[in-house]
């Protein structure tokens, strides 16, 4: 007889989520400028998708430290408006220092549940969240409450990673860790960052959410860095989900946990660089 899984507590697993970013936000902020160039291409395609104008008033979930409020703001300009959400409280603070250093009055922030956003129906143009869908226990609920906040024909846009072979940049650390820390397999339903990255499994969401003319397009993210001990400091300061799958492992234990994922990473070092391949999906979808 197979011994049963434990089933899934979202309520418990999002009061980890807000812990550990109020934890590691500002390791995650310090990284800003790499991850900003790592997610560019697909921030640009994200906002370009859901068709930002000037005056707009823009809704952003998992808004984290900064991004992509700040390219939405840009973008609807000085008479528009976006909200930056996110679960942490923390990690909202720094988004707000990151809007104010660069002169962005038109963002306000505000501590909130993707899954429940207490947002009047039909009050912003857009929704926008950037690899924050895959986290949520309900994604498609999500969706559902983000198309009653949009107008009629806004549009919501949305970033997610694809699958595990198409990111080695954390399919092989997460391989390792979860091998040395002895943790058993995800259980089904689990959220996770490749778990809406299966063809077909994002456009589907979409629709059972509601929205019309769902679209989703592959675009590569490749992380270069001067090397996979580079990578590893970034690996191990703002990847927090790394830390927490290893935090019941004793302190030498941890480490040699990240030399041997040093070590498998420098598979893609070469020539003085270090490059690892990275795709995201990037949906949009019209209410």
């Amino acid at each position: 007889m197979t011994e049963q899984q434990p089933a899934f507590d979202a309520a418990k697993y999002k009061s980890a989520q807000r812990a550990q970013w109020n934890k590691d936000g500002a390791a995650w902020r310090r990284w800003n400028p790499t991850l900003d160039r790592w997610y560019g291409e697909a921030t640009r395609r994200m906002l370009d998708l859901a068709r930002i104008q000037p005056g707009q008033h823009i809704l952003d979930i998992a808004a984290g430290a900064g991004e992509p409020a700040v390219s939405a703001a840009r973008r609807v300009g000085p008479e528009g408006h976006v909200l930056a959400t996110d679960i942490s409280e923390g990690i909202l603070g720094l988004a707000l220092e990151v809007a104010r250093e660069q002169g962005l009055t038109q963002i306000a922030t505000r501590v909130m549940d993707g899954e429940q956003v207490t947002l009047a129906d039909a009050s912003r143009d857009a929704v926008l969240c950037r690899l924050g869908l895959m986290y949520m226990p309900h994604p498609v609920a999500a969706l559902r409450e983000w198309r009653r906040v949009a107008r009629p024909a806004g549009r919501v846009a949305v970033v997610v990673f694809s699958t595990p072979a198409q990111n080695p940049w954390g399919a092989v650390p997460i391989s390792i860790i979860r091998r040395r820390a002895q943790l058993p397999p995800p259980v089904a339903g689990q959220p996770g960052p490749f778990s809406l990255g299966s063809p077909g499994v994002l456009e589907g969401m979409l629709r059972d959410a509601g929205f019309a003319d769902p679209e989703v397009h592959s675009v590569p993210v490749p992380l270069e860095m001067a090397s996979a001990a580079a990578y590893l400091r970034l690996a191990r300061e703002a990847f927090g989900a790394f830390n927490a799958m290893m935090s019941h492992l004793a302190a030498p234990e941890r480490a040699s946990v990240w030399d041997e994922v040093e070590g498998a990473m420098r598979e893609f070092e070469s020539a003085g660089r270090f490059a690892v391949p990275g795709e995201c999906l990037v949906g949009a979808a019209t209410k």
